[in-house]
C-alpha cells in the first residue's frame, strides 16, 4: 500500500474534516431532536398515545441473536467496501476497514443526505495512501451497489406486496417517490457515464471566484488541477472496478446482498421476540421500502423521517402499545449503536491526524 508520505501530490483534501467541534454538536443535537419528533409523533398520531415496555427484549436468547446480527451486520457493511477496494487495486487493513465503518455511521447520520460520511471516508482513505478520485470511486461504487439492490425491488414490492398499498396511500407521495428515483438514478448515471458533465459546473464556479477577486490566482490554478485530476481519476475508478478480479466484483456483491438483509432482518428478530407470527419475508418487503424512502430524506440520518415512515409502514401489523418500543428498538440496534461506536472511532481518528498531520 502506498504511504501518504512517499507521495503527498495525491492528497488534496483538507488537513481535517468539518465533523468536528461546535459543528458536530450542532448537527448531533439537530439529529437528536428530529428523532424525539419523529418518535413522538408516532406516539401521538399513530400509536394513539400508547407505549408499553416488554421485558421479552431483555431475554438473553433475543440479546445473543441481535449480538449475531449486528456482527454479520457491521461484518458485511466493512466487507463490501474492502472488496470494491480491492477490485480497484487498493490495499487496506481489515483493522481499519472496521474503524471506518463505525466513522462512516456516526458522520452519515448527522449531516444532511448522508452527505459528510462520503466525505469522512475519503478523507479516511486518504490518510492510509488511497488517492481522492480513487477513494471516491470506491464509496460511490458502494452506495451504487446497495442503490441497485434496493431500487430494483421497490417497484416490484408496491405492486405485489401485501400491504403496500395500503401503506403508501397518497397519490402525491408516489409522484414524488417516482420523481426521485429518476433523479437519483439519473445522477448516478452520469456520475458513472459523464463524470465530466459534473466537472464543467465547479470549474465554472471556480472562474468566477477568481474574477470576483474571492480567489487568488495560485489558489485558483491549484484548485483547477486537483478538480481535474481527481475527476479523471474517479473516471477510470469504475473502469478498474470492472476490469478487477472476478472474485473480488462477485465479493461486493454478494456482502452488499449480506448488508442490507441483515439490515433489514432487525424488525422480524424483534416482532418475533415480541410473539409477532409475522412473515418474514412481509418484513423485509417493508423495510426495502423504508430504506427507499429514507434515501431521499433530508433531514441528518434521515431523523424523525425514518421513524415516521417505519411507524406508517408497520401500523397494521404492530400493536399501538409496541409500535414506539420496536420503531426505538429498530433505530438504536441498526443507528444509534454504531452511532456511539462512530463518535469515539472519530474524535480518535481527529486526535491522530492531528499529531501526525501530512505533509
Amino acid at each position: 500500500m502506498t504511504r501518504p508520505q512517499s507521495q503527498p501530490e495525491r492528497f488534496d483534501l483538507e488537513k481535517e474534516p468539518a465533523f468536528r467541534g461546535k459543528r458536530l454538536i450542532l448537527f448531533t443535537l439537530l439529529f437528536a431532536l428530529l428523532t424525539f419528533l419523529g418518535v413522538y409523533a408516532i406516539y401521538s398520531q399513530i400509536a394513539g398515545h400508547a407505549l408499553e415496555w416488554d421485558n421479552r427484549l431483555l431475554d438473553p436468547r433475543f440479546l445473543l441473536a441481535s449480538l449475531l446480527l449486528l456482527l454479520v451486520y457491521f461484518t458485511a457493511d466493512g466487507l463490501r467496501l474492502w472488496f470494491v477496494l480491492r477490485a480497484l487495486g487498493e490495499q487496506i487493513p481489515l483493522s481499519a476497514i472496521s474503524r471506518l465503518v463505525f466513522l462512516n455511521i456516526f458522520v452519515s447520520n448527522i449531516t444532511p443526505l448522508a452527505t459528510g460520511g462520503g466525505v469522512a471516508q475519503v478523507w479516511f482513505m486518504r490518510r492510509r495512501g488511497v488517492a481522492v478520485g480513487t477513494a471516491l470511486s470506491a464509496t460511490t461504487i458502494r452506495t451504487v451497489l446497495a442503490v441497485l439492490f434496493i431500487f430494483s425491488a421497490t417497484p416490484i414490492l408496491l405492486t405485489l406486496l401485501p400491504g403496500a398499498q395500503q401503506a403508501i396511500t397518497s397519490d402525491t407521495l408516489i409522484r414524488a417517490l417516482a420523481i426521485s428515483l429518476l433523479v437519483y438514478v439519473g445522477f448516478f448515471v452520469v456520475l458513472l457515464t459523464r463524470p465530466g458533465w459534473l466537472l464543467r459546473p465547479l470549474l465554472v464556479c471556480l472562474a468566477v471566484l477568481y474574477r470576483l477577486r474571492l480567489l487568488g490566482g495560485q489558489r485558483h490554478r491549484r484548485w483547477r488541477h486537483r478538480l481535474v485530476r481527481e475527476s479523471r481519476r474517479f473516471a477510470r475508478g469504475f473502469g478498474r472496478y470492472l476490469r478487477g478480479a472476478w472474485l473480488d466484483i462477485a465479493a461486493s456483491l454478494l456482502f452488499t446482498g449480506v448488508f442490507l438483509l441483515a439490515l433489514f432482518s432487525f424488525p422480524a428478530l424483534l416482532l418475533w421476540t415480541l410473539g409477532y407470527g409475522i412473515d418474514y419475508w412481509i418484513v423485509i418487503g417493508r423495510m426495502i421500502m423504508t430504506t427507499f424512502v429514507m434515501y431521499f430524506s433530508p433531514t441528518p440520518g434521515a431523523s424523525g423521517i425514518a421513524e415516521g415512515v417505519f411507524g406508517q409502514f408497520f401500523r397494521d401489523i404492530v400493536d399501538p402499545s409496541h409500535l414506539v418500543l420496536v420503531t426505538l428498538a429498530w433505530r438504536a440496534l441498526t443507528i444509534y449503536l454504531g452511532m456511539l461506536f462512530g463518535l469515539f472511532v472519530s474524535q480518535h481518528e481527529l486526535v491522530q491526524a492531528r499529531r501526525h498531520p501530512l505533509p
